[in-house]
């Protein structure tokens, strides 16, 4: 966020539109993602609290994005798994389901954890107040409100690539409707976080220990004929 304010305000707008996309990742994907498993080991107290202000940061609400993807671990692609529920369609559909999915995730959440709607309510008061106070700074300066539309659109890809291109919805068991990913080009573009099968298999492992994961269960793996899909499969026999 730091990033952004200076590079914005030294006109660099290429180098800050770097540090939005930097934002996204490491809060949703990595940071916040940890401190919604509880995986770090802090307390409860602290690590709602973190995640509530670090999603904050990105105009989302922690409460809503906990609540949902522990649902999500649960129930994995079941009818009522909104989070994964672009793995049922198209391409075209999960980018279309986008932009109105942290509202959706919001509702869902307010609707079915009625014991969390005060937090639910803070957060979407925040939200919203920096957003209102993003378009009244307008009159002197743009960076605030680009920064809100930089945050919003960041959060648009999250259907794809967290739930589409991770996932297999016609899969029949917990090891094939997550896909296995293997390979150093997938890593590099994922900055080594593209390792879904083992989390969901594994959800208390933080993030910095995937890798590690991933070599311990590559030989269980193997035995049970999962494969990358670049191997020509998808998925390999149910355990």
């Amino acid at each position: 966020m730091g990033g952004y304010v200076l590079f914005a305000a030294c006109g660099w707008w290429h180098l800050a539109i770097v540090s939005m996309t930097g934002l996204s990742f490491v809060t949703y994907g990595s940071t916040s993602h940890d401190l919604v498993h509880r995986s770090l080991r802090l307390p409860r107290c602290v690590n709602d609290a973190l995640l509530s202000l670090i999603e904050l940061l990105s105009l989302r609400s922690g409460t809503a994005y906990r609540l949902s993807h522990l649902h999500h671990h649960r129930h994995l692609l079941a009818a009522d798994d909104l989070e994964g529920a672009a793995a049922h369609g198209t391409f075209w559909q999960a980018l279309a389901s986008g932009p109105p999915m942290q509202l959706r995730l919001w509702r869902w959440a307010w609707k079915r954890n009625p014991a969390a709607r005060t937090q639910l309510a803070g957060e979407a008061a925040g939200v919203l107040a920096l957003i209102a106070g993003a378009a009244f700074a307008v009159r002197w300066s743009a960076i605030p409100i680009v920064y809100v539309g930089l945050a919003v659109a960041g959060s648009w890809v999250f259907p794809l690539v967290t739930a589409y291109i991770p996932h297999d919805g016609r899969g029949g068991s917990a090891l094939s409707r997550t896909r296995l990913f293997r390979g150093p080009l997938v890593q590099w573009i994922a900055l080594d976080h593209l390792y879904h099968l083992e989390h969901h298999l594994y959800p208390a492992v933080p993030h910095h220990h995937w890798k590690a994961l991933a070599r311990r269960l590559d030989p269980h793996f193997l035995a049970l004929g999962l494969l990358p899909p670049a191997s020509g499969t998808r998925s390999g026999k149910s355990p």
